[in-house]
């Protein structure tokens, strides 16, 4: 007796499913769906073909020439592709609907729509730079990039307009921002601001809680501040404005969130501020100050005169300067007179330490009044000329010829 056969039979693969890549352009497809569907009826299609002709003349000459049977021919495959970019956007890929808008509308309407669409897109800004954005909607020079984009397919378009939206929504959050700040467009335009570099300063500086845009030296300052007060640099201390409109809270906080990621550098106290965003190059560009040359320039003189008011006391006479520029020289601390025991201990510190001419020079080129550097530095070359080999001399009688010179080229008080 035979046994039963254990085998069973295997499962037949089901089909995989095919998928066909309809490639004719939306317009055909939903006119023949309207067709086959009843929605367009034969009077329709008669005005189709009566203003279809009409629209590549008008396209073709818009483009170039209506005269000659090349340019009559991309004007047909421009009208296809036009229409066709109209419907899908406008109706969202549903044939449906297409047919229904060319059974209710004129297809020189839904060409013009197409053109409009990719003259709004063509005239959104490419960057979000203000100094390269171009504000002032389409124009005649803008129809050679019109006649490329009109033979591109709709992923191209939606492509594009993600880049440019973005690009938009960040330059309109930063004239925002700015203008709590009391910057306008046009001022952002003039110093060739990049929108997310003031979004970012915006962010900084509202966390520190100023209350406008900053030059280099407040700047300087604000990031001054977060050092101090590392909270006001955290998650929690930079925040997206409660105020600023809603549809553009998306781009600020990608924004933000690259501003949060550099903390780690800004906050960083063994870099300067100005070799960190001025010298680095991730960083260079990435921030944004206004340029204002004579507000540096007037800190620094300001600066540069605390500088020396405090180093000289306000002496202007020149053995007190001298006297200043020795004891810098020598590596000590600047003073505008001295006794003869401690003129006597300042050179025995210059024979046994050495004396470094070059840091009294840096000191007068740093901090001395502009219009009298010049003037200073030749005074302190001078006085080195006869000064620096007596009070580096081991000679026997150096000491006491070194200290003559210091009694009368320098400020050094009799004893009472």
């Amino acid at each position: 007796m035979n046994e039963p056969s254990t085998d069973t039979a295997q499962p037949t693969a089901a089909p995989a499913a095919i998928s066909l890549y309809d490639a004719r352009p939306f317009f055909e497809k939903a006119l023949q769906y309207g067709v086959a569907n009843g929605l367009i009826n034969q009077a329709k299609l008669d005005a189709i073909c009566v203003e279809a002709p009409k629209g590549m003349v008008q396209i073709a000459g818009y483009f170039g020439s209506e005269f000659l049977r090349p340019e009559l021919e991309k004007a047909r495959e421009r009208m296809i592709n036009l229409v066709s970019l109209f419907l899908e956007e406008s109706c969202q890929g549903d044939v449906h609907r297409a047919a229904e808008a060319l059974r209710d509308n004129s297809l020189l309407s839904r060409s013009k729509g197409g053109s409009d669409m990719l003259k709004k897109l063509i005239a959104m800004p490419q960057s979000s730079h203000f100094g390269m954005s171009e504000r002032k909607g389409f124009t005649d020079d803008m129809i050679p990039h019109l006649a490329k984009w009109t033979l591109r397919p709709l992923a191209d378009y939606r492509a594009e307009l993600a880049t440019r939206r973005h690009a938009a929504d960040l330059i309109e959050a930063a004239t925002w921002m700015a203008a709590q700040l009391d910057a306008s467009d046009d001022e952002l335009e003039e110093f060739g601001a990049e929108a997310e570099a003031v979004i970012r300063t915006a962010l900084l500086i509202e966390a520190v809680g100023r209350d406008a845009l900053p030059d280099w030296i407040g700047f300087e300052k604000t990031i001054g501040v977060l050092r101090r007060q590392p909270m006001l640099a955290s998650d929690e201390g930079i925040v997206v404005p409660d105020e600023l409109p809603a549809h553009l809270h998306g781009a600020v906080e990608t924004v933000r969130q690259s501003l949060l990621a550099d903390m780690p550098r800004i906050l960083d106290a063994n870099l300067s501020p100005r070799k960190l965003f001025m010298q680095t190059t991730a960083f260079m560009g990435r921030y944004f100050w206004i340029e204002d040359a004579l507000a540096e320039i007037d800190h620094h003189e300001r600066s540069a005169s605390n500088e020396w008011r405090k180093a000289t006391q306000g002496q202007t006479d020149e053995d007190a300067l001298l006297t200043v520029f020795l004891h810098i020289a020598a590596g000590s601390a600047p003073k505008i007179s001295m006794t003869d025991k401690s003129a006597a201990t300042l050179i025995r510190k210059i024979r046994k330490s050495g004396l470094h001419p070059e840091r009294a020079k840096a000191f007068i080129q740093a901090h001395a009044p502009a219009a009298l550097r010049e003037g200073y530095v030749e005074l302190w070359r001078l006085f080195l000329q006869e000064a620096q080999p007596l009070l580096l001399s081991d000679a026997v009688t150096s000491h006491n010829d070194a200290l003559a010179l210091l009694r009368r080229e320098c400020v050094v008080l009799a004893a009472s």
